[in-house]
Formats: C-alpha cells, structure tokens, sequence
C-alpha cells in the first residue's frame, strides 16, 4: 500500500524500535510508497511512511533491497556529502562512508552481513539515520 509521508521532524527525530515478525508488511508498504516517489528518491525508512520502526528499502544498483533492524558493524574512507530528503526540504551537508559493512534481517528474518561501497552506501547510511532519529 502506497503510504503518505511523514514530515513531522518531531516524529522523525524519534528513535525507530527494533522491528519483529509482526511488521513483515512493512517490506511491501515500503516498495510501493518507494516505487510512488522514484523520481526524487532513491530510500526510505520506516518511519518516513510514519512506523518507527527499524526497515528500511533503498536501490541496490537497480534492485530494491529491504532490511530490517539494519546495523553499521564498520565503515571506512569518510568523505563530506550533500543530501536530500523526502520528508524535509532543501539539501544539506553530511559526513558518510565510501565502504559500510551492515549486519540486518532479510525479509524472513535471517540475520546477514553484507558489505556496500559507493552510492548504496550512502543510501543505506541516510535510511539508518533514519532510524537512529538522525535527520541531516
């Protein structure tokens, strides 16, 4: 189901909780609200379609890939960015890393740990924030 999004810095600065076997939906609310917004976005996470919780999608290279209760175990060669975002106005200047590695839950709930360099990365890193109530 295609989601609103949220706008609410209050409701987004908010720490998202660990998300469980009962928020498996979410997986598809966030592609189709994805697929709604692909001409301006690349991610989103949980509590953008307003559910704090931890998911988040985001183009893989092409493919969408969802995770749930996602986690940044180590990350290498930081450089200074510009991003946007969905949920707030304007563009803003942000820290990230070219090479991420990320423990999380595939949509069956198995723990995997993966390895993302360049653009992914940084979507990934974006989404997480997400999820830590980071808004850049």
């Amino acid at each position: 189901m295609i989601r609103p999004i949220m706008k609410d810095p209050i409701f987004l600065g908010r720490k998202s909780a660990p998300a469980t076997a009962e928020d498996l939906y979410l997986a598809q609310d966030l592609r189709d609200t994805l697929s709604a917004h692909r001409d301006g976005c690349v991610g989103m996470a949980a509590n953008m379609i307003g559910v704090a919780k931890r998911v988040i999608i985001f183009d893989n290279e092409g493919t969408d890939m969802v995770m749930f209760n996602p986690e940044i175990v180590k990350c290498s060669e930081p450089y200074q960015t510009e991003e946007g975002c969905l949920s707030l106005p304007g563009v803003r200047q942000t820290k990230r890393f070219r090479t991420i590695k990320v423990r999380y839950q595939n949509e069956q709930l198995q723990v995997r740990l993966k390895t993302f360099t360049g653009w992914p990365a940084q979507i990934i890193q974006h989404e997480i924030d997400h999820c830590n109530g980071i808004l850049i």
